[in-house]
């Protein structure tokens, strides 16, 4: 039985090597027979996180009325959660990092968050694959804290320009992580 699969892409770059990795993935996923939903968090209006703790009190996920809350019905019915984004200044995109942080609203709210799977698909300009350690560590972490299975991770350097991921086996490898979902 396919599970429900929710992709939240960080890159405002259409076309873009991270883009393409997603979409590798998305269709390996939807062939296997997942469900697969995609939100664009770089074409989102999603504020940051008030820490104002009134999450869910509203009926919505964030008392702040923004795309959050249209994301928020999919996120907690999901088996899965993949986060797919190029490296920005050694970390996550400020437009994925904004729906990231109001995921607290789970959290705070009591409502079914932790005992899913999540994957990491991500790529950097530079060669040295460190360069994708705080994104790594910020995922891993995140996924300890609320008790994902972290059940893969795609890290590619060395792609800056449109195009250059396909020099590398970096669809190919996020292709595959649909297989440990």
């Amino acid at each position: 039985m396919g599970k429900k699969i929710v992709v939240l892409t960080g890159s405002p770059r259409k076309g873009g090597n991270s883009f393409a990795m997603t979409d590798a993935f998305i269709k390996a996923a939807e062939a296997k027979g997942h469900t697969v939903t995609r939100f664009d968090t770089a074409f989102m209006n999603i504020g940051g996180c008030r820490a104002c703790e009134t999450c869910f009190k509203t009926g919505k996920a964030c008392s702040f009325d923004d795309d959050f809350n249209t994301m928020a019905p999919a996120i907690e019915e999901a088996d899965a959660l993949v986060f797919t984004m190029p490296v920005y200044w050694y970390s996550v995109p400020a437009q994925l990092k904004a729906a990231i942080d109001k995921m607290y609203s789970f959290c705070i709210a009591g409502r079914p968050f932790s005992g899913k799977e999540a994957a990491l698909i991500t790529c950097c300009e530079e060669s040295d694959p460190s360069v994708m350690d705080g994104v790594r560590f910020f995922f891993e972490r995140t996924a300890a804290l609320v008790n994902w299975a972290n059940v893969g991770e795609v890290l590619v350097p060395g792609v800056l320009e449109a195009g250059a991921i396909e020099k590398t086996d970096g669809c190919a490898q996020a292709a595959a992580l649909a297989d440990k979902i």
